[in-house]
């Protein structure tokens, strides 16, 4: 019994696609190997990353299934480095093509397919473009297929993008494979600077690192009492301020006014919560619901007479 696995995963393409590739042979593939494949787009070049498992098909929402043909030759591979230059004179011709068009796009990039079935135009574009007369330009320049692709900000940056501010490749060019909804509410729950140029990704974003450790900080906030409730330690009554999620803390403020920060291990109790948004404990409380201020409690004063 042979234990070559079934199949692979398998990244490819210039958007870093990846996909279930199956060898048309007996071949054992490792990881790192370099490899030709058959996709519904025709022959392309693709990194083997591992063999496929049912928990990592789990992680590919509506995954790419294609051949993995062979492992890539030197033939293949002087090949492929050939295809990468024309790749760039084609960038700039389509360019060129386009300005001369006077199109309302921005090209970000050009690939070209190792079986040169086809050649694909990443763009970006703010409003709705009508292609037919620039397609044929193309098609013309070109002799070969044409595909045009809008993308977003977010796209650009998996085409573009380098390395993060963490010092690492950007998450998006590497492991990600859906792009995770992410918000302001997230940087604030988790105390990050809400300076957008600290917390904005490559792509001009918030950053997709903001949604990994989400989860956490949301089943440790569940935890605590809320804010502006009321709890019971071994000094007395306090009010709930803030919360340290990480350290598992709160800042409460005792009735003397002391305000001290202290373990979720150091709370007794938790009393009701109080309602509405915490108060500094010299304001003055708010108004009970249809009750009148004093000064219109009597009848108001007639005009002066002189």
């Amino acid at each position: 019994m042979s234990d070559t696995p079934a199949s692979f995963i398998v990244r490819h393409g210039a958007t870093r696609v990846l996909g279930d590739f199956t060898p048309t042979d007996a071949t054992a593939y490792v990881r790192g190997d370099r490899v030709v494949l058959k996709t519904e787009r025709g022959l392309e070049v693709g990194d083997v990353l591992c063999p496929t498992t049912p928990a990592a098909l789990a992680q590919l929402p509506d995954a790419v299934r294609g051949e993995i043909v062979r492992r890539m030759t030197p033939d293949d591979i002087a090949r492929w480095e050939q295809t990468g230059e024309q790749t760039k004179k084609d960038f700039d011709t389509a360019c060129g093509v386009i300005t001369a068009r006077s199109v309302p796009m921005q090209l970000i990039e050009a690939e070209r397919l190792f079986g040169g079935e086809r050649l694909i135009l990443y763009f970006l574009s703010e409003k709705r473009i009508d292609f037919r007369e620039l397609v044929k330009d193309l098609a013309r320049t070109f002799h070969t297929r044409i595909e045009l692709r809008q993308v977003g900000v977010r796209d650009e940056a998996k085409l573009k993008a380098d390395y993060g501010d963490c010092g690492k490749p950007v998450c998006c060019n590497t492991h990600l494979v859906v792009m995770p909804p992410v918000s302001m509410k997230m940087a604030k729950l988790q105390k990050s600077t809400l300076d957008p140029n600290k917390i904005s990704g490559r792509c001009g974003r918030l950053k997709c690192c903001l949604r990994y450790e989400q989860d956490v900080y949301e089943e440790h906030q569940r935890e605590m009492p809320p804010v502006n409730s009321r709890v019971v330690t071994n000094q007395g009554q306090a009010r709930v301020l803030n919360h340290e999620i990480l350290a598992r803390r709160v800042l409460v403020e005792y009735e003397d006014g002391r305000r001290i920060p202290i373990s979720l291990d150091d709370i007794l109790t938790r009393l009701e919560r109080a309602e509405g948004p915490p108060r500094d404990r010299h304001e003055r409380p708010p108004r009970p619901a249809g009750r009148k201020k004093e000064d219109d409690s009597g009848p108001r004063p007639g005009p002066r007479k002189e």
